[in-house]
């Protein structure tokens, strides 16, 4: 038996190649990929090969955002059938290093995570027609949301986790900084839990006018309108809670500055070294909130989907078949016109 897979080889160089699949063992079960969504990691590996300390050393299959139909199991599987729709968890921890023993196990130290460069060898991904997945990996998916839907379990997961570092939202005033697939998606997550406002930036128009439909309160196109959201720094500052999604140095200052005394800015983009307002946290007594992946989140991000609570279905603007991939990669970076990029695969099978 043989799947399709999408492989990078070096910035923009992706290839769809054919590899041999071997039949689910033991806890295993052959998923057949319904949809799979581009990253912003899948696009610093396709432009630039990788991020910070972390490059692509060797092809790499990207991906880490899918759902899709079980096709066959592995004996001693339960729960799942041939049928089964299901969204894939792609965080793999130890359960054996110092801080899985604590739980912390998006800090495992031996973490295996699909798609990921950070390992050598490195994990290969998702991006594929059919893979052999651990069954503990795959969550069932409810009824009458497609797997394009499903697929976005792990940005929201990401997103469920940095609401739970911020506490509590209910009835506070919250600034997000960045309205990318994060971005958005944190809107929604602070919406859902009870803010009294979300207003968030960006430099472009497109994705702010989709953060509009995830359940912001009020947009500011900063390249364009900047005092309006310098105007929330007056009498030292308004939010309760910031979540910075863009990594920028001017919107981590400009989170900060509009942030209220006591305020929390919870740190959920990533980038290289970055200068702060140091003297501006201080004043005012600012808690900075790092936030890394998920834990139980992936699971409850598949039900608030699910259910209906968080509709994913703004953030989906864009969809090619894995024969073209290289447009899909060219079409995700482009923030003028895209927020989250979706791949689907020759075994689709929405039931």
């Amino acid at each position: 038996m043989k799947t399709r897979i999408c492989r990078l080889h070096g910035p923009h160089d992706i290839r769809i190649e054919t590899r041999e699949l071997v039949a689910p063992g033991p806890g295993e079960v052959l998923v057949a990929l319904g949809a799979g969504g581009i990253c912003g990691s899948d696009l610093h590996y396709y432009n630039n090969g990788g991020f910070g300390p972390i490059r692509v050393k060797e092809p790499i299959i990207l991906g880490h955002e899918a759902a899709g139909t079980v096709l066959e199991a592995g004996e001693g599987v339960s729960g799942l059938a041939p049928g089964s729709r299901v969204a894939i968890n792609p965080s793999r921890p130890c359960h054996a290093c110092k801080y899985c023993a604590q739980g912390l196990y998006n800090h495992c130290l031996e973490m295996r995570f699909r798609g990921s460069a950070m390992r050598f060898p490195h994990e290969q991904g998702l991006f594929r027609d059919r893979i052999v997945v651990e069954a503990a990996q795959c969550v069932p998916v409810a009824g009458g949301i497609s797997l394009s839907q499903a697929a976005c379990s792990e940005p929201l997961a990401v997103c469920l986790h940095a609401r739970s570092m911020a506490g509590s939202v209910a009835g506070k005033a919250v600034l997000v900084t960045g309205a990318g697939p994060i971005g958005a998606l944190c809107a929604a997550v602070a919406a859902e839990g009870g803010a009294s406002e979300v207003v968030v930036t960006d430099l472009q128009d497109m994705p702010l006018e989709v953060a509009a439909q995830m359940g912001a309160t009020r947009v500011i196109n900063v390249a364009r309108d900047g005092g309006e959201l310098a105007a929330y720094s007056a009498d030292k500052g308004h939010f309760d809670i910031a979540f910075e999604c863009s990594a920028a140095a001017p919107a981590i200052a400009s989170a900060i500055a509009a942030l209220k005394p006591r305020g929390t800015l919870v740190q959920v983009g990533v980038g290289g070294e970055t200068p702060i307002p140091l003297n501006l946290i201080v004043g005012k007594e600012i808690r900075m909130q790092g936030t890394h992946r998920f834990h139980p989140e992936f699971a409850e991000a598949v039900t608030a989907i699910g259910d209906g609570r968080i509709d994913v279905r703004p953030i989906i603007t864009d969809t090619y078949p894995l024969d073209r991939a290289v447009e899909a990669f060219e079409a995700a970076g482009d923030r003028s016109r895209a927020v989250k990029v979706h791949l689907t695969f020759a075994d689709t099978q929405e039931g």
